[in-house]
């Protein structure tokens, strides 16, 4: 996008959403499937398929009660329907959202028999939860800096809506052998292309003597108990190609993908399996085929159309900026391509929103966002773009008055955590609340403000399925039990060195730390690096350097680190510390029981 003439901009009134994706029928419809199925007339493995079709997820240990996840094509939300959303979750559900990191909002703890009013007043407002769970084509994801991005080539927005409009609700996209992830991202640097089944970077190629738009297009990707790094399928894919790509894609796995062990149903897997030259010829021939014999039926839709910022009336400057705006203004905005705009980013604990806060987002995004909307983000985050750098003090001064004004979203201080046994069947430990409490104490360190750990990231996951995406943090863990005698408490396994730009990288597993232990781990790690760096190093370049054997002086290896926090992580009897043996948000024992999966974040 290119820099605007604010004369072309459209009225002063925020728009409502472009598209509707949300459909009523499918409301009335779970409605009649849930008491078809509380009668007794549907058996339950049937019911299960159908709600996780039309995103409706199991919560802990209960049929009675359900997460709902929306489906929100390149994590677009409108005013209108953060408004809906919060009116939802309060009448619904428990008065709050979850921004996932699939910029998705989830609503949980909704009565099984109210699911059907929240679908109908989604669809009210454009929003679908249409295949965001399940064995299908999940919500199309793309970097919230997309557009706005200083090192993008083009936006690659339309391209991830109209590869939506195709696949929502396609017959290719209900029945897969697992879950199928696709990601566009604007850079090397704000996505996660390697790390899904599709990942799409824009480029330019000249062919012919002209520049052509396409992708670098990373298959075979993902993170889980098992994760792999996306395989580069060609040099460039022309835009023409893109949608021919993904559907051969799809169907390959649709053909080939493992149906009788869901543990190894992913699409990562039958690369693995088959080897990549073998996975990589089949999804040429598959789309020469495509070409050949349905180029009437397959076509990308692709509406590039610039979207026009609006002119927003600006009111009398403060008179005073609030305490805490610098600290903020370094840590939680991005400078645009776009000359006097920056977009913002919103530190969230472990992705919670309250409804109130909700709407208090759909006004600034009224008031402020001259793109009318804002995005989910990829880090449980909530992205203002295209605001004015003169009204960012404003901005920060609206987000203090709701409590959303945390610094810190743009380094190690913003900390991503899954849902954890707050609410899914398969967590160990409670990953949800330790994000939290890990993300306080560092903000209270002012961490932040280190510029040695600003590029550095912290993820928890509640499990090894890697939600939380633990596999490409800094610093990650992923929950589990440890035992003292007859005695058990939470623990997670930390992992150091992970990373998801261009050179992607999953972590060097470490060590094993409790969870009472996590925050004193972390910042001994910090202590460690300090004596230990480089003039200029960042504390991700020295764990990379220490993964790489070219450690020292005293550190050399991750074996290294892993003996100096020997005496940090070392467990207590229990009656030295009864509180070490319970998890976060827990009084009672802890123990490790799970239930039945049924699909991740």
């Amino acid at each position: 996008m290119s820099n605007t003439n604010l004369s072309q901009s459209k009225p002063d009134n925020a728009p409502t959403h472009k598209i509707n994706w949300g459909r009523l029928e499918e409301a009335e419809r779970f409605a009649e499937m849930t008491k078809l199925f509380r009668q007794g007339n549907i058996q339950r493995d049937d019911f299960r398929r159908f709600r996780l079709q039309h995103g409706a997820y199991g919560s802990r240990m209960t049929d009675d009660y359900s997460m709902i996840r929306l489906k929100l094509p390149a994590g677009e939300v409108y005013p209108e329907q953060l408004e809906k959303i919060a009116d939802l979750s309060d009448q619904f559900s428990i008065g709050s959202a979850h921004v996932s990191t699939r910029q998705n909002f989830q609503l949980h703890w909704v009565a099984l028999e109210d699911v059907s009013e929240v679908l109908r007043g989604l669809a009210e407002v454009g929003i679908t939860t249409r295949e965001a769970c399940g064995n299908s084509v999940r919500s199309i994801m793309c970097s919230p800096l997309a557009g706005v991005c200083p090192d993008e080539v083009f936006d690659p927005t339309p391209y991830a809506v109209a590869a939506t409009k195709f696949l929502l609700r396609n017959p290719m996209s209900q029945s897969l052998p697992r879950k199928f992830k696709i990601n566009f991202t604007c850079c090397e640097k704000h996505g996660m292309a390697r790390m899904v089944d599709i990942g799409l970077i824009p480029q330019f190629a000249e062919i012919n003597g002209k520049q052509q738009r396409g992708f670098k297009v990373f298959l075979g990707g993902g993170l889980g108990a098992q994760s792999y790094v996306g395989h580069q399928l060609e040099e460039f894919t022309p835009e023409e190609e893109l949608l021919y790509t993904i559907v051969a894609t799809i169907r390959i796995f649709d053909r080939l993908g493992n149906r009788e062990n869901m543990a190894r149903a992913r699409m990562r897997y039958l690369v693995n399996e088959m080897g990549w030259e073998k996975f990589q010829n089949l999804v040429l021939k598959e789309r020469t085929m495509l070409k050949m014999v349905l180029s009437l039926l397959i076509k990308l839709e692709v509406d590039t159309t610039p979207n026009v910022p609006r002119k927003i009336s600006i009111t009398s400057e403060m008179s005073s900026i609030p305490q805490g705006y610098s600290r903020w203004l370094k840590s939680n905005t991005v400078k645009q391509k776009q000359e006097g705009f920056s977009s913002v980013f919103l530190t969230l604990e472990a992705g919670d929103i309250t409804s109130n806060q909700l709407r208090a987002i759909a006004e600034m995004a009224r008031e402020f966002a001259a793109d009318g909307q804002i995005r989910n983000g990829f880090t449980q985050d909530i992205v203002f773009r295209w605001v004015r750098n003169e009204d960012l003090p404003r901005l920060y001064a609206k987000l203090l008055e709701v409590g959303l004004a945390n610094p810190g979203a743009l380094t190690m201080a913003s900390v991503v955590g899954c849902s954890g046994t707050t609410s899914c069947n398969l967590a160990l430990t409670n990953s949800h609340r330790l994000a939290k409490e890990v993300q306080r104490k560092l903000i209270e360190l002012k961490i932040d403000e280190d510029d040695d750990l600003r590029n550095s990231t912290i993820k928890i996951s509640g499990c090894p399925n890697s939600c939380g995406q633990h596999e490409i943090a800094t610093i990650g863990f992923f929950g589990g039990g440890g035992r003292m005698g007859k005695d058990m408490y939470p623990l997670y396994t930390m992992l150091l060195g992970g990373r998801s730009d261009q050179n992607t990288m999953l972590g060097h597993t470490c060590t094993k730390v409790p969870a009472k232990r996590v925050i004193p781990t972390i910042l001994k790690i910090v202590e460690i690096f300090k004596g230990e760096k480089r003039p200029g190093e960042k504390l991700d370049q020295w764990i990379d350097r220490i993964i790489q054997g070219n450690g020292g002086p005293k550190v050399k290896s991750v074996n290294d680190i892993k003996d100096l926090l020997q005496s940090t992580i070392a467990p207590p009897l229990k009656e030295q510390d009864e509180d070490f043996y319970a998890d976060y948000g827990s009084d009672g024992s802890y123990h490790t029981k799970t239930g039945r999966g049924e699909c991740a974040a």
